[in-house]
Parts: C-alpha cells; structure tokens; sequence
C-alpha cells in the first residue's frame, strides 16, 4: 500500500490520469472532443510495431505525467512558501494538543520574520495535506497510509481510550476491557482513509472477531454525534476527553490496544528544508519530556 500511485490520497488527480489512458488506448489523436471523429484509414488501425494492444504503456504515460506534474507543483508551492515566509504545516483533529502554541512559538523565536500557517484537513487525507502537497511539514495521528514516503519522527505516545454514548451499558465503568466490545458497532473513519481507518478500529487487534461498523464520520463534529446518537462507539485518544467534552458522550480508559502516537512528518524531498528543520527541532525541543515513551 505504502508509495502506491493509486492509493485513494491521490484520488483529486485520478481522473486525469483515466483520460490520459483513454486518449492513448482509443481516441483519435486529431479528435475535437465532442465532434465527430475524422474519418479512420486502414494505417490508422494498425498498431506500431512496438506498442502493446494492453494498456499498460498508456497506465505508464498518464504515471509519468503524474509524478511530474506533481513535482511541478511541490515547486511552485515551495517557491510561494519561501517567498511568503510562511510555513504551511498541516494537522488533523488536535495536533500536537496543547503543546502545539508552544511548538509555534518556538518556531518564531528559531526563524524571526517567519510564520506558521495551520492547516486542518478531514479524515479523508490522514496525511493532513502532506501527500498531495499542500503542506511542507505535518502533525499527524501514526500510522498514516504510504508513511514510508515520509521522514516520520515520533513525538509523543498516549493511550487510547473508548468513547461511548452516556447512556451506554458500560458508561459507568472505571476501565473497559476491548474484548467487551468485540461485538459493538464501530464509528469509523472514511473507507479511503486506508490503513488509518483499520488503526482506529483496531482491525488486527481483535483476535480475529469481525469490525461492524455502525455510521462513518469525517470530522470530530460528525464523529461526536453519530457516538451520541448511538450509532456506534469510537477509540480515540486520551487526550480527546479534554478537547471534545459533551454531557451525552463519555470516555473511558481502555485496555488490550495499543497505545496512538503523534509524530511530525515532511517529504523525504524538502523545497524549504531550513525552515522544516527550524520546525522539527522545535517540536523537538517542545515534546521531549515525553518523547522517550514512544515505542522503537
């Protein structure tokens, strides 16, 4: 899945790529789109000799026009970076929690003249931005789909907890055991949201039991109400308690999953590498008392 060209984070281009495909595998390359074809000659239905009638090679073209428009495009947008001084850092739900102002600050003070533009995305992009290019640096919940196309630092580890309806049969618990809720509904996250999705499920953490998924939400506001509509339950982080209060929505610590990470991401190639580095040392500097928790 990880560096897959059709993996759903560049869906926004997809299209693009199918008319490339189409052109190269049947429309005539003097066609007007939405006119009638010109008149076809018996050379025009004999492939070159050294084309394949599969449409590999045209998957392969629409490919390469991709990958350079896209760096065409980290190009520009690293350039209009620079020039602003502006470094666009994207995040999803939280961020780094209360920490981030801190990160930001820090950042000021190591890049004068500089400035930090927060970007949210929904949870459809896990990548918050960072895939497609529309940030320079990330705060993002691990793992992300295709993590290993970025430089991924560990910052801070925590606990996932349960979030439930109030009125839910094991609200009034201290400590929920996951195998308690093999069988409830789950509110996930979109299906394009990949293996981000299977983490927040905890698809390879139930012993083999199936996930029932009760509603799909794409924001924390879509995610509150479908848990306290009694749509479904959610894992989440601890953290969440503190950020997303309600009086029909509850959390509870719960055991026998693996705990979430945080960790600040970049491309593995950097268009404003200096002030990336500015940034990571920053969180850095910001998150260590509790960076040494992270798991290797």
């Amino acid at each position: 899945m990880a560096g897959s060209r059709s993996h759903s984070l560049y869906r926004r281009y997809s299209h693009r790529k199918g008319s490339l495909a189409r052109d190269g595998a049947g429309r005539h390359p003097t066609a007007v789109r939405g006119g009638p074809p010109p008149a076809r000659t018996p050379a025009d239905h004999a492939a070159p000799a050294n084309w394949s009638r599969s449409p590999a090679p045209c998957s392969a073209l629409a490919d390469a026009v991709l990958s350079a428009w896209e760096r065409a495009l980290r190009v520009t947008r690293g350039a209009t970076t620079r020039a602003a001084r502006t470094l666009r850092v994207g995040f999803v739900a939280s961020a780094a929690h209360e920490r981030t102002q801190l990160i930001i600050a820090d950042f000021a003070r190591r890049r004068p003249g500089w400035r930090v533009q927060m970007r949210q995305t929904e949870w459809t992009d896990p990548t918050a931005g960072l895939a497609t290019g529309e940030v320079d640096v990330a705060l993002l919940r691990l793992p992300v789909p295709a993590q290993s196309d970025f430089d991924v630092e560990v910052l801070l580890t925590e606990p996932r907890w349960i979030a439930l309806p109030a009125g839910h049969r094991l609200a009034g618990e201290d400590r929920i055991r996951f195998q308690d809720l093999y069988d409830e509904p789950f509110v996930a996250t979109p299906a394009e949201s990949g293996e981000w999705r299977d983490y927040w499920i905890a698809a390879d953490e139930r012993a083999g039991h199936p996930v029932r998924i009760g509603a799909v939400a794409h924001h924390p506001d879509e995610w509150l109400n479908a848990i306290a509509h009694g749509q479904g339950i959610s894992l989440t982080p601890e953290a969440t308690a503190r950020y997303y209060q309600r009086p029909d929505v509850v959390y509870r610590p719960v055991t026998g999953v693996s705990p979430s990470q945080i960790g600040v991401a970049r491309p593995h190639t950097q268009l404003v590498g200096d002030a990336v580095d500015a940034f990571i040392l920053s969180c850095r500097a910001i998150c260590s008392d509790t960076a040494s928790q992270a798991p290797a």
